[in-house]
């Protein structure tokens, strides 16, 4: 039985598998948005957005507040630290050089009689 990520990384891996909400991020980047200015560039309506913003803060990749009567977004960038540690658990592995690979494979799986003629 195989290891399951965290329900975290669960959440934040779900997040990050939508293209708008990637898309989201990526604007947050730059600063904290309204809600509205953070609507403006899709084609879709208010509450489809807001639902893309509540699936971001339940994986913590965002926090909302409200100042005033505008309701705001914030990048929460210490939030993907557990699904970057989880994904640089992969990279300790050296790539692999198929030709190499092939050569060696060659070598084991040839005919030993054919060495001798």
């Amino acid at each position: 039985m195989s290891a399951r990520p965290a329900p975290d990384l669960d959440r934040i891996f779900a997040a990050l598998a939508d293209p708008t909400r990637r898309a989201i991020l990526s604007m947050l980047l730059e600063d904290d948005m309204a809600v509205t200015d953070v609507a403006e560039p899709f084609h879709m309506s208010l509450a489809a957005i807001s639902k893309h913003l509540i699936l971001l803060a339940e994986a913590g990749l965002i926090t909302q507040e409200k100042r005033g009567r505008v309701k705001w977004c914030k990048l929460e960038p210490d939030a993907m630290r557990a699904a970057t540690v989880w994904m640089q658990g992969f990279g300790q592995f050296d790539p692999v050089d198929l030709d190499a690979f092939e050569r060696f494979l060659d070598a084991e799986l040839s005919d030993p009689s054919e060495e001798d003629a």
